[in-house]
């Protein structure tokens, strides 16, 4: 009988998006192949605690799963060696081997590098991005100061540090014109983000933002509609169908992306074939400029002229059977299960690499 891998499931996190990383991390233990893979799952609190968790999932699904009974103190073993995670349980440490991590974290502390650095120092296999890419993937500055450089379309941004005048910000947004959006740098699931319609409300979203990160966008509106495209592999890519978000309101909040209660999400896009080639190739480019491997979904804009747009790449998109890049794989004739063994087979080659 094949031996099972261990697969190091990480949950939680010290982020605004600790919530929705509960939603996904179900997702993921859920859909994985049990005849192939055990989950060790590895939650850690929004106070940064870790511990080896060992309860049901539906207490990830209502936040209950942190508690004595269930969870023990933990750490991931620095020695490259080991490869463990270590459990500092009442009878003294324990180890549980590791063969590979598969981080679903989202936002910052999880999905922007740190911890992919640290799993990487430790020597353990991780499924998706590694630290640059983590780490590129959640700066939007830098990632479309990157992606610039492939002649892909890039929205015009200004970069706002704690400090920077008024008045550099405010002539910026006459230059690009009303409306605009402001955002955090370093922030996902639209956390602090504001479409501002004039001068008066530019203040106050700035100073929202500045809640989330220490550096803020203040951004072009680009007109048209949003489009994503969810990429899997590492040298060779393949891609899901390209999905289409139809608005009804101002902008894809944190409210529409996880309820959709006045939006909607088209799989396939609503769009020619042609096009829709154009934005999957488009996605590999960007992938690919970012240095991404395993697995991420890249976002655009399609203008109603027909130029993409890049907007963002999500390095570790959500993960529940409703996400929408499982939805776009599935469409692609992808099996959530399937995704998810390969993302996990591509870690373990990429480590042997």
């Amino acid at each position: 009988m094949m031996k099972k891998i261990n697969v190091g499931v990480f949950f939680g996190g010290c982020s605004p998006e600790y919530s929705v990383s509960l939603s996904s991390a179900s997702g993921v233990i859920l859909n994985l192949d049990s005849e192939k893979y055990n989950p060790v799952l590895i939650g850690i609190s929004r106070k940064g605690e870790w511990f080896h968790y060992a309860g049901p999932v539906d207490k990830l699904l209502n936040d209950t799963w942190q508690n004595p009974a269930d969870c023990t103190p933990a750490v991931l073993s620095p020695n490259r060696g080991e490869k463990c995670l270590i459990l500092l349980g009442q009878d003294g440490p324990s180890r549980i081997p590791l063969d590979i991590a598969f981080p679903v974290l989202h936002g910052g502390n999880g999905e922007d590098g740190t911890l992919q650095g640290l799993l990487e120092l430790s020597g353990v296999p991780i499924a998706g991005c590694g630290t640059l890419a983590s780490a590129l993937g959640m700066d939007k500055d830098r990632a479309h100061r990157l992606v610039r450089l492939e002649d892909i379309r890039v929205p015009l941004h200004l970069v706002m540090e704690p400090g920077t005048p008024a008045q550099i910000m405010e002539s910026f947004a006459e230059k690009i014109g009303y409306p605009l959006y402001v955002k955090p740098v370093k922030a996902g699931s639209s956390y602090g983000v504001t479409k501002v319609l004039d001068k008066e409300q530019l203040a106050p979203a700035v100073a929202l933002a500045f809640q989330y990160d220490n550096q803020v966008l203040v951004e072009e509106n680009i007109p048209g509609f949003e489009v994503g495209c969810a990429v899997l592999g590492n040298k060779e890519l393949i891609t899901g169908e390209v999905d289409e978000i139809e608005l009804s309101g101002d902008f894809f909040d944190f409210t529409e992306k996880y309820t959709l209660k006045t939006s909607a999400i088209h799989v396939p896009a609503r769009i020619d074939p042609a096009k829709a080639g154009e934005i999957k190739e488009t996605a590999k480019r960007i992938y690919r400029a970012l240095g991404c491997a395993g697995f991420a979904r890249v976002d655009m804009f399609l203008t109603p002229d027909g130029e993409v747009v890049f907007n963002e790449v999500n390095t570790i998109p959500g993960f529940t059977e409703h996400s929408r890049y499982p939805g776009m794989m599935k469409a692609a004739g992808h099996s959530f299960r399937e995704v998810l063994s390969r993302i996990l087979e591509l870690g373990l080659e990429a480590a042997q690499a």
